[in-house]
């Protein structure tokens, strides 16, 4: 039954960002990442930021999508060496304005470029969001620029000068990036792009960002100021086949409306429907050319299944934003959803092993 159920939902693996509270470490993702993932029918699987844990990635086996998002600056030891030519008295101004971001995290730089050279590897689906862009970016050999402010606004005009980030209005800022035509991202703002205009303002929240883009990527978005705010492979673009690699800069999933499922653009989900929808055929790829029982293919039965464990996590989404309890009709639905869970809490300690193809 577990193996059963594994087959069902692609697993998107997210890795978690670490604080501290009441003097404990605490490992947390962002609620919204989550529930679009879930919403559009993938299993987030969380990796912990836990020392040790790159070594133990096999164990998360099947990776059929990564989601790389939030977290503090990457060390500029792997992509920059030269430090941006930044006297020690303005290396300890960036520290002191940006220092809930300056706090190097290595282990999380392992784990996190690891995923992305898996993905790269072996065609994973993969989306970068914000931190997660850069890691992707650094990760073919690209570089970042360690402080915007200092290394590109001071360069620009005053009327290209662009706030990254506001420390007062997390969820609120935005700032204007114009998008690139014939990208993936022209294709989901188009019918909210003013005529010839190709203008949208993200909600953005980083002190850092792509200086040199690797060779293999097209910018699909920049900022007034001349900073790419979104980019991807396009010979590894074709969700319908399963692939999709892709970094944006910007936050569309924070660019949504309090207490509400509505967005500042019906195109800011994008990117997470056409990533899980790029995981869905990624994983039917994979266990097509995988000699597996045919118990396990997805027939018409697991397919009613997964509907119904979709529709399940859909409820108990709307349950949670909405404070309203369960009504008597739902609760069988919700059933699914717990039971899916369960099995796939106690299976995920083991490791799948396929049979032989003798």
């Amino acid at each position: 039954m577990a193996s059963d159920l594994s087959m069902i939902l692609p697993r998107v693996l997210i890795v978690s960002r670490r604080t501290v509270r009441k003097n404990k470490f605490v490992d947390f993702v962002g609620e919204y990442h989550l529930d679009l993932i879930v919403s559009y029918g993938a299993v987030p699987v969380i990796v912990p930021r836990v020392n040790g844990v790159h070594m133990l990635l096999e164990s998360f086996e099947p990776i059929h999508g990564v989601l790389l998002c939030e977290g503090e600056d990457i060390d500029p030891s792997l992509y920059d060496a030269e430090l941006s030519g930044f006297s020690p008295e303005e290396l300890q101004e960036i520290r002191q304005l940006h220092a809930s971001d300056t706090a190097i995290d290595r282990e999380k730089d392992t784990i996190e470029l690891r995923l992305a050279k898996l993905c790269l590897e072996r065609n994973i689906p993969y989306l970068g969001i914000c931190r997660g862009s850069q890691v992707l970016n650094v990760a073919c050999g690209g570089t970042l620029y360690q402080d915007i402010e200092k290394e590109l606004s001071k360069k620009c005009a005053e009327d290209q000068r662009v706030v990254h980030m506001n420390y007062e209005n997390y969820d609120g800022h935005r700032h204007m990036v114009k998008v690139v035509e014939d990208t993936p991202l022209h294709q989901w703002f188009e019918d909210s792009l003013e005529d010839e205009k190709m203008e949208i303002w993200v909600n953005s929240y980083h002190h850092q960002g792509v200086k040199k883009l690797a060779q293999r990527f097209v910018p699909m978005a920049f900022a007034p100021d001349g900073l790419v705010e979104g980019f991807y492979d396009p010979d590894a673009y074709n969700p319908e086949e399963g692939k999709f690699i892709m970094g944006l800069q910007f936050h569309p999933e924070r660019m949504r409306h309090p207490d509400s499922d509505d967005f500042d653009y019906p195109g800011c989900p994008s990117a997470y429907r056409e990533f899980v929808k790029a995981a869905i055929a990624y994983g039917k790829k994979i266990n097509g050319s995988t000699c597996v029982p045919k118990a396990l293919k997805l027939d018409q039965e697991l397919e009613k299944k997964r509907r119904r464990i979709v529709r399940s996590f859909s409820i108990a989404r709307d349950m949670y934003s909405t404070g309203r309890g369960v009504l008597s009709a739902q609760q069988s639905e919700l059933e699914a959803g717990a039971e899916f869970l369960e099995v796939k809490d106690k299976f995920r300690t083991r490791k799948l092993t396929l049979p032989s193809c003798s």
